[in-house]
Formats: structure tokens, sequence, C-alpha cells
């Protein structure tokens, strides 16, 4: 689940990365991050496309 919290970190790694650098302990910590940040949004995703019904509009025609 993506909290405020998680993303708060991320992009706090992030903004550090870009300044000063990250520690090898800060990067494995932001790899970690974006695995569980990738592997909510791909769960979200599949939960709208399971959700999509198709319907033909051409029957009874």
């Amino acid at each position: 689940m993506i909290t405020p919290e998680l993303l708060a970190r991320i992009n706090e790694l992030a903004r550090k990365k870009r300044t000063v650098g990250l520690t090898d302990e800060e990067l494995a910590e932001q790899k970690e991050l974006y695995k569980i940040y990738l592997a909510a949004i791909r769960g979200q995703v599949m939960s709208l496309l399971d959700s999509i019904e198709f319907v033909d509009g051409r029957s009874g025609r």
C-alpha cells in the first residue's frame, strides 16, 4: 500500500541522491521502496482492469 510516509521517504532519498548522493544502505533502501511502490501501482492498475466490463453496443441490431 502506498502511504504518505512511503512517498515521503522515496522523495527524501531522491532529493538526497541528486544533491549529496546516497550510501550503499540508502541505495538498497531506495531500491526496496521502489519495488513496494511499483507493486502497489501494478495492483491498482490490475484491480481497475479487472473491474472493466466490455459491452458490445452492436447487439440487437
